[in-house]
């Protein structure tokens, strides 16, 4: 079993959201990523078209940050990434508690939006890709 660690979390954490972006990228609807709407709300001035970049790099802060938050949940939760199986299963479920994080606080509460089916669907969709990539990469302890 792989040791669970803040750097393997960080990496994790970067990894699967640059998996995850990519998915983003060629499976989405070229929209703004809900993390530039909250720029463009909330920091700028002008449409979230005009915050891609911040809103992508807002995105990566938030994956690194989840993996690390995973790595530390973890042990205080008593659960292992002792096989591969375990840890993709882990990593599905967190993925999946993030969408719901992100379904109702971020959009429905900070965000205001009103998503239509397939775009929940995608949305669950990449944040699953995001959660299993990050269980594999922590169970395989390659830092």
């Amino acid at each position: 079993m792989a040791e669970l660690t803040i750097l393997n979390g960080l990496a994790g954490g970067l990894v699967a959201t640059i998996v995850m972006t990519i998915f983003m990228l060629t499976l989405g609807d070229d929209s703004p990523p809900p993390t530039a709407l909250f720029w463009s709300q909330y920091i700028g001035g002008e449409g979230p078209e005009a915050y891609m970049m911040q809103g992508m790099v807002l995105h990566m802060l938030y994956g690194i940050g989840a993996g690390v938050v995973l790595v530390l949940a973890l042990p205080a939760i008593g659960v292992s990434v002792s096989s591969m199986a375990v840890a993709a299963g882990v990593g599905l479920a967190y993925g999946f508690v993030l969408f719901v994080g992100a379904a109702i606080f971020w959009m429905k509460i900070v965000l205001d939006i009103d998503a239509e089916p397939p775009m929940v669907a995608m949305f669950l969709f990449f944040h699953l890709v995001y959660g299993g990539v990050l269980g594999v990469w922590l169970q395989l302890g390659l830092l």
